[in-house]
């Protein structure tokens, strides 16, 4: 078995305020008068979102965004992460600080400094909770406009709500050269996939899982190259599967879609990117050329330059090519 660390890998699922080290967050929320609990591992949906909760109520000023972004760089970079795609509720902060631009300005800061230290390469992802108005989602639209280090927008949150009211702004998005990327099918079914890649534009499904749940729709998005950002470990820690060896990434690989391995929320999970291939790897008896197909296809469904994806599945080439430690 080759390492997994130095696998060059992109990571497309992944939630930035949902990958803050917990010692950082109770150094910040003590400068901000909150009291932060020593980290508990919570469990299913409700322990999802009272950890949320606290991450929001802990990031206040320009510095503390500045620095989960950069620490961010700084963990994927240990985990061999070469291009990331963190999504960021920024809209959202902005509206209850008061301050619509500074969030994202300051994520966007610690993200450059990160590049210039670490040397990983990232693209930000505006998301939306569905739960919210779309009056804030053409918010998020306005500011990805703004910041060409953005790429993409989608809605994430409870897939209860629908998407449809949402599809005007997401058109917008696609009109202004936006890729647009959904939660779907994770907690809801086929019909929440069919809405994110017919009227909602998406081009790639966060999570998705649930996409078997109908064989014209799984032939649908086999044939249309839809990539999934499967999380296994999430989807086992918030409920939508029953363990890691119970998951349907297997499933999803032997019907022909396009699977790619993410985190979604680490600090819940505790699996940063490597951890997360070398659990899909002892969960499924996957050797390495598995898992570099894994590798190559987020390469391929990432929205990075044509130069960064050929470079790292050239890297991945090179991974599988050296000899296995014995």
């Amino acid at each position: 078995m080759r390492d997994l660390v130095a696998l060059p890998k992109a990571h497309l699922h992944v939630h930035l305020e949902s990958s803050v080290r917990w010692t950082t967050l109770q150094e910040i929320g003590a400068a901000n008068g909150l009291d932060v609990p020593a980290q508990a591992a919570p469990s299913g949906f409700a322990g999802f979102f009272e950890q949320n909760t606290l991450v929001r109520d802990c990031l206040r000023t320009a510095g503390d965004f500045r620095r989960i972004a950069y620490e961010y760089c700084a963990d994927e970079a240990a985990q061999g992460t070469r291009y990331a795609e963190p999504s960021f509720t920024a809209a959202a902060h902005g509206e209850r600080l008061g301050a619509p631009e500074m969030p994202l300005e300051a994520v966007l800061e610690g993200l450059a400094r990160g590049r210039e230290d670490f040397g990983i390469e990232t693209r930000l992802i505006l998301d939306h909770s569905r739960r919210r108005s779309v009056e804030r989602a053409r918010r998020t639209l306005e500011l990805a406009r703004r910041h060409e280090e953005v790429v993409a927008v989608g809605l994430a949150g409870d897939e209860a709500h629908p998407g449809e009211p949402f599809e005007a702004v997401f058109a917008a998005a696609r009109d202004a050269g936006l890729h647009v990327v959904h939660h779907a099918g994770e907690a809801a079914g086929a019909a929440s996939v069919r809405q994110a890649i017919g009227g909602g534009r998406a081009e790639r499904l966060g999570h998705g899982v649930r996409v078997l749940d109908d064989p014209d729709l799984t032939a649908e998005v086999r044939e249309r190259r839809i990539p999934l950002e499967v999380c296994p470990s999430s989807n086992v820690a918030l409920g939508f599967a029953p363990s890691l060896a119970g998951h349907p990434l297997p499933r999803l690989r032997d019907a022909g879609l396009l699977v790619t391995v993410n985190t979604d929320v680490p600090a819940m999970t505790g699996a940063p990117l490597a951890a997360e291939y070398a659990r899909v790897r002892d969960a499924f008896g996957y050797g390495d050329a598995v898992l570099a197909e894994l590798a190559r296809n987020a390469v391929a469904a990432s929205f990075a330059p044509a130069t960064t994806k050929a470079r790292l599945d050239a890297g991945i080439g090179a991974w599988l090519a050296a000899p296995a430690a014995q």
